[in-house]
């Protein structure tokens, strides 16, 4: 080993290095080597104490996870080396220990989680999936970062078998795994008896100072201590360093203090410790299945590097040509082939990776007796599986609707219906909200609360943590066999949009209960009156935004809801009661599919169409029969979906009216799209205030009076030649 190596070693070795001892050290690297056999033997150097403890084809490994990495970022002139160098011997212990998972299939219901919460490290990831089996070529690691490649700058959910979530945002893997690991625990309630069991696995999460910081991880880790979410290991990677520099700048709490707290177990493994050390923390947190575990694991950042090992600079750059010579002579690695992978490494963690089939055969053995001695019940755990909605649920959508749809009611109150038709017909069906359980109607009324070792029931307190709940909810979805479901009020969906961000890029179909959706809030005054909120979910790629207009149409955006596969869904729902739309003159309710229809017809060409969405729409419908009375014909769209709106369509139902007036108390932001260079607006670019919600709705010009004279202005300056009008 080298000076510049091992002046950045353990602590111990630190203090032992003194006097006379550096005299018998190598006073230079070793000469550069190019592969001849395949293999790499006798390397000295470069090497952690600890590295070489599980013998030397687990150093090789090691190494070979360390290497690939400092290549890959090379290559991509971009990336961040220094974490996959430093936590390559705990991938190593974790994929080749602790892990059940098999390579030949990597979806087996059964298998193991890993989350890589630190997602920039993701070649530590694509290093082991590549070595392990995982159908992840060596040229997609060689191409890194570039278009077209699986091997993305952060790990993506569907792009690479083995990537069970996508993480970059810190924070949210953990509370991903979170989701992860209660989903596991409901559904082995839920599935599994005493002498069969279907649901029998771990979630693994390794994370960074930057996740622990964020405050996503805190709500979440919180929630697993308080359930007792025994079947969670997050490995937190203690390197000390940050982008900015040492954590010391801004981080100097207890972690496994605030950890033990919180109800965790916590292990810690010393930074000389090595794969034997992380072997007996992964054997700690196997035995223990009342707490999670938090592993703290003291490592180096650019774990090798004489240069940048222990520095921010191995952080989020590459190491640069020459440091990566270095590191490569320091560690005895050959210098050409790059991506070198010594055959004998390939042979030992693809082995490693067909290991877990003798345990999957095993389960699907067991699923295989179920199924004969239980045929319901495993029909049950396939049908959970797959997402598909059972028949029953469009029979209870269609009962709820004829028995509530003609109602006066508040579209919460309608949601709540519909959730409590959905409890029996959906059994996937799970969620709740972040403590507004009564304000938001998200209780399924015949199921228990989810409690530490009652995890077969399905309400969910998340407490107040609307980023965890949302994050969770990922993590539920993920897992498989759950539809999850959240609640808060729509002002609150702030907390929660980076996990919706994620799960619109991922594709989940969790849905959102967002509730008290405009100034119809009341009196609790502009704090919690949503102004921006619609425009900014709106703004969100593969997000669904639906705004029923009564319950009518709630119960059909629930259809909507449930029917998505492909994303996530946010349902806008009023606190207020909403009288229910008349659609003898329209089409029917279900045409909310459309996102688009006609409530109102009119005339076949109408002088004004009026769209709008949520409460609003009933605003519209009463200033179309004001203009009706004043010899305006005006045509009434609900709006309830923006999303699902086709264009064509859309100018088709618009009837080719002179003007066209956009109604929704919300903020203005993307309404000229559909009213257009002539149109008007009756919407709300300012905070709301505090008072009775009719008498806001009045003020602030959401009346059928103020609508139908901003309609006339308009339709006068049409007649004028002018450019239209807009209303505030």
């Amino acid at each position: 080993m080298t000076d510049d190596v091992r002046s950045h070693g353990t602590d111990a070795a630190r203090e032992a290095d003194t006097g006379s001892a550096s005299a018998a050290r190598p006073t230079s690297v070793v000469d550069a080597r190019v592969v001849t056999g395949g293999t790499v033997s006798d390397r000295p150097g470069g090497r952690l104490p600890g590295d070489e403890a599980a013998g030397p084809l687990a150093a090789q490994a090691i190494d070979t996870l360390r290497t690939l990495a400092m290549d890959a970022v090379q290559a991509a002139k971009s990336g961040h080396p220094g974490t996959p160098m430093a936590l390559a011997p705990l991938a190593y212990a974790l994929w080749t220990h602790g892990m059940r998972y098999t390579s030949a299939d990597p979806a087996w219901p059964d298998r193991d989680r890993f989350v890589l919460s630190c997602g920039h490290a993701s070649m530590l990831l694509y290093g082991i999936l590549h070595l392990t089996g995982y159908p992840l070529e060596l040229e997609d690691i060689r191409q890194f970062r570039q278009w077209g490649s699986p091997a993305a700058g952060h790990p993506e959910y569907g792009h690479v078998a083995g990537v069970e979530t996508t993480t970059g945002p810190l924070g949210q893997g953990i509370a991903n795994g979170v989701g992860m690991a209660l989903a596991e625990r409901h559904m082995a309630a839920r599935f599994n008896r005493d002498d069969s069991v279907l649901v029998d696995h771990r979630t693994w999460v390794i994370a960074s100072d930057g996740d622990l910081m964020e405050g996503v991880s805190f709500e979440a880790a919180s929630l697993a201590g308080h359930l007792g979410l025994g079947r969670l290991c997050v490995f937190w990677d203690d390197n000390r360093i940050t982008i900015d520099g040492t954590t010391d700048l801004s981080f100097s709490e207890d972690v496994a203090a605030r950890f033990r707290a919180l109800g965790w177990d916590v292990v810690h493994v010393g930074d000389d410790e090595g794969v034997p050390g992380y072997r007996r923390a992964i054997d700690a947190a196997m035995a223990d299945d009342d707490r999670p575990t938090l592993v703290v694991c003291r490592t180096h950042i650019g774990a090798g590097s004489p240069g940048k090992q222990d520095t921010s600079a191995a952080h989020g750059s590459p190491l640069g040509a020459d440091e990566v010579v270095r590191t490569k002579e320091a560690l005895g690695w050959p210098l050409e082939p790059t991506f070198f992978v010594p055959d004998d490494v390939r042979e030992h963690l693809v082995e490693a990776g067909r290991r877990g089939q003798t345990i999957r055969d095993a389960w699907q053995a067991r699923l295989e007796a179920a199924r004969q001695a239980d045929p319901g019940r495993v029909a049950a755990f396939e049908a959970a599986l797959s997402g598909d909605l059972p028949a029953a649920v469009t029979t209870a959508l269609d009962a709820v609707g004829l028995a509530e749809g003609g109602r006066k009611m508040a579209t919460r109150k309608a949601s709540g219906k519909v959730i409590a038709a959905l409890e029996s017909a959906l059994p996937e069906l799970m969620g709740g909200s972040a403590d507004l359980a009564g304000s938001n109607n998200t209780r399924l009324p015949q199921s228990g609360d989810v409690r530490r070792r009652r995890f077969g029931d399905r309400n969910l307190h998340f407490g107040v943590r609307e980023h965890g709940m949302a994050s969770m909810l990922n993590g539920m979805s993920l897992h498989g066999g759950i539809r999850p479901y959240g609640g808060t009020f729509l002002v609150f969906a702030d907390y929660m949009r980076p996990a919706m961000r994620l799960a619109a890029l991922m594709g989940l179909p969790v849905v959102y209960v967002f509730t008290h959706d405009s100034i119809g809030v009341g009196e609790d005054g502009p704090t919690h009156q949503p102004i921006e909120h619609l425009a900014s979910l709106r703004a969100m790629p593969n997000l669904h935004v639906l705004r029923p207009a009564d319950a009518a149409e709630t119960v059909e955006a629930w259809r909507l809801a449930l029917e998505r596969r492909d994303g996530p869904t946010a349902l806008v729902l009023t606190r207020q009661d909403l009288e229910p739309l008349d659609r003898t003159r329209g089409r029917p309710v279900s045409a909310v599919a459309d996102g688009a229809y006609v409530v109102r017809s009119g005339a076949e060409s109408p002088d004004v169409v009026l769209l709008a969405s949520g409460s609003e729409v009933g605003v519209a419908v009463e200033a179309a029969e004001l203009l009706q009375g004043q010899g305006v014909t005006a045509r009434v769209l609900s709006m309830p979906c923006w999303e699902r709106i086709d264009p064509a369509a859309f100018e088709a139902a618009c009837g080719g009216a002179r003007v066209r007036v956009g109604v929704e108390a919300a903020a203005s932001f993307g309404w000229h799209r559909w009213t257009g260079p002539g149109g008007a607006l009756v919407t709300l670019d300012r905070f709301g205030a505090s008072a009775p919600a009719g008498v806001l709705f009045e003020e602030l010009g959401f009346s059928g009076e103020h609508v139908a004279a901003v309609a006339k202005d308009a339709l006068a300056r049409a007649e004028l030649g002018g450019a239209g009008a807009c209303g505030s």
